[in-house]
């Protein structure tokens, strides 16, 4: 399903999510619009403006909120015109699983864009990578990141991007058991638990790496 104030965006994303065997179950401009429709029947993934009428600020967000409370297995795939690091953050404290957030510059890229749909319908984590790129390279008084080698900041971007230890190996060129060491060694630089640990999965630890940075910048980008 689809929320989006401007019919002509709305049509444009029906028509080529169509084309590519997405099926459009439902779209409205509100977020009370789609509140309504997804209550009635839950889809497999809403994607949010995320500014919506009335007030045009974060209706999108607090869609997505009310949608994870409301339907858990819901995706959310926010789209914004900015790359808003603390959209960001605000939306990955929604949970672990099936979280996307998307400049809408990447609409023109159809295949980038279909791949984020599919990526967060399985319940994966999918994070723009000009939002990740402006927390990874900010300078900080305290950062975290010095911790880390070069080889171990480039895992953890295409981490918060989304991508798995497999892909991040294929990206890299290198075996994907030198990236299980690269992340094993990112969590334990930075505090976070294992993933075997405490009934966290790998997915889990994930998301709090990612929101480790995120939370360093808080609101001032």
């Amino acid at each position: 399903m689809i929320a989006e104030d401007s019919g002509l965006l709305r049509a444009m994303l029906m028509d080529l999510f169509t084309r590519h065997g997405i099926q459009v179950t439902g779209d409205a401009e509100t977020k009370d619009g789609i509140l309504t429709l997804i209550d009635l029947a839950p889809p497999d993934v809403a994607v949010l403006d995320i500014r919506l009428p009335p007030s045009h600020s974060d209706e999108g967000l607090q869609a997505a909120e009310a949608i994870r409370e409301r339907h858990p297995d819901v995706g959310l795939l926010v789209l914004s015109h900015y790359a808003e690091t603390s959209y960001a953050i605000r939306l990955l404290q929604n949970g672990s699983r099936g979280l996307g957030y998307l400049v809408k510059d990447r609409v023109q890229d159809t295949v980038g864009l279909i791949d984020a749909i599919r990526r967060v319908a399985r319940g994966e984590v999918v994070i723009d990578p000009e939002v990740v790129q402006r927390v990874m390279y900010r300078r900080r008084t305290a950062d975290p990141l010095e911790r880390l080698t070069r080889a171990e900041r480039t895992v953890l971007e295409l981490m918060a991007e989304g991508l798995s230890n497999s892909a991040i190996a294929a990206r890299l060129h290198y075996a994907e058991k030198t990236i299980e060491k690269r992340v094993t060694a990112i969590n334990t630089k930075l505090g976070l638990p294992h993933s075997e640990s405490n009934g966290r999965t790998d997915v889990n630890v994930r998301v709090l790496a990612v929101l480790t940075y995120l939370r360093r910048i808080g609101t001032g980008l």
